[in-house]
């Protein structure tokens, strides 16, 4: 979690306002910090393919009013939402780490590892990071954690958005090498059809040998 010295920025008196999504990005510029970043993660629970990560500084004046939590947007929404992010950003990051580092350190430090190279190619570089969740990137840049971040957070938010359209372009050039997977519908997360493609024809080169369900399925049978 993210240590006490973060702390002072975010005083307990304070209540984050439900209407403004550039609350903490407020509360950290007033203390002196800009650039702000805000920084997620999409692909911590498929059971294949690559664990992506954004970063994005909104510029102040710049609303994005359409871009919120990834997961509660159509597919549709957040091709548009990604384009607007792009157009409008200051700069947006991305890392991406592969199912072979997953499988070798855990998805959690993968997670963060991507989170850390998405930071590292930001230019400019952030003074602040607002981190979707309970854990600190491993990175200098000084950094407030954030429950549920990607819904309280326009930075985060975009992030989120960023992540998720990269990761599942990703998995749909996948799915042209790896059709019986149907990756292009699932990107990678165990739905029935997944498991089932599993079961009848092991695991494809992509698949995290660790996770449970593709354990025991080591090498594809076509």
């Amino acid at each position: 979690m993210c240590p006490p010295k973060n702390l002072p920025l975010f005083p307990e008196s304070l209540s984050p306002s439900t209407r403004d999504p550039f609350f903490h990005e407020g509360l950290a510029r007033k203390a002196g910090y800009d650039p702000v970043a805000g920084v997620d993660e999409a692909g911590r629970g498929p059971l294949a393919g690559p664990v992506v990560a954004a970063a994005v500084i909104i510029p102040q004046g710049t609303d994005l009013a359409g871009v919120r939590d990834s997961k509660q947007m159509s597919a549709g929404a957040r091709e548009k939402a990604f384009s607007e992010i792009c157009r409008l950003a200051l700069a947006v990051g991305i890392g991406v780490v592969s199912h072979h580092t997953i499988d070798e350190r855990n998805i959690l430090k993968a997670s963060l590892e991507a989170m850390r190279r998405a930071v590292s190619v930001l230019d400019p570089q952030p003074e602040f990071l607002l981190i979707d969740g309970i854990h600190m990137i491993p990175s200098p840049v000084p950094q407030r954690c954030l429950k549920k971040g990607d819904q309280i957070s326009r930075s985060i938010s975009a992030a989120s958005v960023v992540a998720k359209v990269y990761r599942d372009r990703i998995m749909c050039s996948y799915h042209h090498m790896y059709p019986l997977y149907d990756f292009e519908k699932n990107k990678g997360y165990g739905t029935r059809r997944h498991l089932d493609a599993l079961r009848q024809y092991g695991a494809s080169p992509i698949h995290r040998k660790t996770f449970r369900g593709v354990t025991g399925f080591d090498k594809a049978k076509t």
